[in-house]
């Protein structure tokens, strides 16, 4: 243990996810070395971001502004709406290039270990946006975990009797994965999930 506020550096950074105690040392440490220019810069940084950054009123992603950069383009798919647990899953589907729709971030998953039930996410503002009947395809984006399939199946009970076409990203084996080293799972998953060939 060290001293006063270097302990309390430590203890703060070892509160931040993925940062375990030494992982949390060595940061405190590194800080302690930097230069001051540098540190100011990162307190500062730190700050503004609290202070500018908000959650987008309509999608709740992200935003400096109001409303998101994705839900002000107006060359966005309208009718498809991709749902996803957090705000770093809009950017993981941004850089696939793949889809050009809108999206809606829940705020995480249901976790009845964790306390997190369905009045804990942003499913009621989900089912408000979807009274917008030039929505016609929801895409569930939730991650292929316990906690993301409990969330997925949820939401399709919830939105089935909409009349929306409700649909789940595809699972199963990695491109350049090997069969022998594939969870029973995944592999269920990709037999489950086949297409024809092309």
């Amino acid at each position: 243990m060290y001293e006063g506020v270097v302990q309390d550096l430590i203890d703060e950074l070892g509160r931040l996810p993925g940062v375990g105690p030494k992982s949390a040392q060595r940061i405190a440490f590194h800080l302690l070395q930097a230069d001051p220019a540098d540190v100011h810069r990162l307190a500062s940084i730190l700050n503004e971001v609290k202070a500018k950054v908000k959650f987008c009123s309509v999608c709740f992603n992200v935003s400096e502004e109001e409303t998101c950069r994705i839900c002000r383009d107006p060359r966005r798919e309208q009718s498809v709406l991709c749902v996803v647990e957090e705000y770093k899953d809009v950017v993981a589907i941004e850089r696939t290039r793949e889809f050009r729709g809108r999206y809606h971030v829940l705020g995480g998953a249901i976790s009845p270990i964790d306390g997190i039930g369905p009045d804990q996410l942003r499913i009621r503002e989900l089912v408000q946006r979807l009274n917008d009947p030039g929505i016609t395809e929801v895409i569930l984006a939730t991650d292929p975990n316990l906690e993301g399939e409990a969330t997925a199946t949820y939401l399709t009970r919830q939105l089935s009797p909409l009349g929306l076409k409700v649909t789940r990203l595809a699972s199963g084996l990695p491109v350049g994965g090997d069969l022998e080293y594939a969870d029973e799972v995944t592999l269920g998953r990709a037999f489950a999930g086949r297409r024809a060939a092309e």
